[in-house]
């Protein structure tokens, strides 16, 4: 399960952005996770609440905002939104698509103390 490793990976980043903004607690993460971005968020929500006990952020909510799957399709030339990595454009069929959005995850904000 990478998911645990994506939770500490977060952590750090809260107890980073901690150090150089001077806050003492997190009430709320919004959390951007990718449709393409191989996560599942109910693993997440599940690691996050492991990593983040006696921590900075215990007892914080988490927030999970996903954002769709977008790919270039070479044949229409436009953006289409895509559900899988290796899908077909949902417009014309062609498998010549590139990966253009929702493959990352990413802390949007915390709300803080």
């Amino acid at each position: 399960m990478h998911e645990m490793s994506l939770a500490e990976g977060v952590l750090q980043i809260i107890e980073d952005s901690a150090k150089t903004q001077n806050f003492s607690r997190v009430k709320t993460v919004w959390l951007e996770i990718g449709q393409l971005a191989g996560v599942e968020v109910e693993a997440m929500k599940f690691c996050f609440d492991a990593v983040v006990r006696d921590s900075i952020a215990e007892d914080a909510k988490l927030e999970i905002i996903e954002t769709p799957g977008q790919a270039w399709c070479l044949h229409c030339a436009e953006t289409v939104n895509v559900k899988a990595l290796f899908d077909a454009c949902p417009k014309c069929g062609s498998h010549q698509v590139q990966v253009t959005g929702g493959n990352e995850m990413r802390v949007k904000e915390l709300d803080v103390e």
